[in-house]
């Protein structure tokens, strides 16, 4: 069932003239930098210590490629239109430390269609306009979560892995930027497919 009628599409139509239209923003402002380190760094200072970390930022629908400390790349991504959560069948994004537990997609073509984690052939086309599909196709490349946390995301009824929550391509490109997934991360095609081959599994997640 579609969830955005047309009041809704124009408000996202006017959000979407007022930000950027690049899909990936290099980030090359002290300011930026700072920001997303400082927030980080409240979490936990640590991060630093990790040679390779994903920054998931709810509130700003982004993610920070970041490593040994740096800030390499910051992405728009969509979290859960639902919101966050870790309950089985909530349809929620999961907060809290994860890892990339499996890497799916290797040299597949960009926005083929997944299901099941397999690709039958089937090429998506990619709706740059602000609009919600029937669909929810996972296209490109998937780096699959693990939860790192008991009892937040990871165990019985909230097990973020058993959820099969990713990091994933979508044919909704038109809708990055605002809350619009069933609970995984989306990120335009390209994008992940550039951040597919640049981390590899066990690379932590922090979803916050």
């Amino acid at each position: 069932m579609l969830r955005y009628n047309l009041n809704n599409i124009i408000k996202i139509l006017l959000f979407l003239v007022i930000i950027t239209s690049c899909s990936s923003v290099p980030v090359n402002k002290n300011m930026n930098k700072t920001n997303i380190l400082s927030n980080i760094n409240t979490i936990d200072p640590l991060y630093k210590d990790l040679p390779v970390l994903l920054f998931v930022d709810i509130e700003t629908q982004t993610l920070t490629h970041i490593e040994k400390g740096t800030v390499l790349k910051l992405y728009k991504i969509s979290s859960s239109y639902y919101g966050t959560g870790s309950k089985l069948n909530s349809l929620k994004t999961p907060l809290g430390r994860h890892e990339i537990y499996k890497k799916i997609g290797s040299n597949l073509p960009i926005n083929a269609i997944l299901k099941g984690r397999v690709w039958n052939g089937a090429i998506a086309d990619v709706i740059k306009e602000p609009i919600d599909t029937e669909f929810d196709h996972v296209t490109s490349r998937i780096l699959w979560l693990d939860g790192l946390e008991l009892g937040k995301n990871k165990g019985k009824g909230i097990d973020s892995r058993n959820r099969y929550i990713y990091i994933h391509g979508t044919a909704e490109e038109g809708l990055i930027g605002i809350p619009a997934s069933d609970g995984c991360i989306r990120m335009y095609n390209r994008d992940v497919v550039e951040l597919f081959d640049l981390v590899d599994e066990k690379a932590q997640v922090w979803i916050y």
